[in-house]
């Protein structure tokens, strides 16, 4: 596998397949980096250059981006995680909602508009 990260393009007949790297661009026997950069909304494409300077950049860029997935990857264990340790605090609110929705319904309240308990008006005693 490549160390950087290429596209599926294909040429004419899908049997044909040409693997190329995405920011690296050629013209005319010549290799030009470029990099998407976001200003604002929209996506440009920002010329870096050509030779032993834009090999040197396009490594760096590569590593910050192994390094982003790897944050984003550990990110999203911790979000999982917390999600594992969130269900069985979860079902225990759910229960005691359900006892004290069963035990406010017994006592002849009733819901107003999903939200406050309120006494229903025949119920009411002195």
């Amino acid at each position: 596998m490549p160390p950087f990260p290429v596209v599926l393009r294909f040429i004419r007949c899908p049997a044909f397949v040409t693997i190329r790297n995405v920011a690296w661009e050629e013209r005319g026997g010549y290799r030009y980096y470029y990099r998407s950069v976001r200003r604002g909304a929209r996506v440009v494409k920002e010329y870096v250059g050509t030779g032993p300077v834009a090999e040197a950049t396009a490594q760096l860029d590569e590593e910050n981006r192994r390094k982003r997935d790897e944050e984003a990857k550990a990110w999203e264990e911790e979000r999982r995680r917390m999600e594992a340790l969130e269900a069985p605090i979860e079902e225990l609110c759910d229960a005691a909602e359900t006892l004290a929705r069963a035990a406010l319904l017994a006592a002849g309240y009733r819901q107003h508009n999903r939200g406050e308990w309120r006494m229903r008006r025949g119920d009411r005693q002195p």
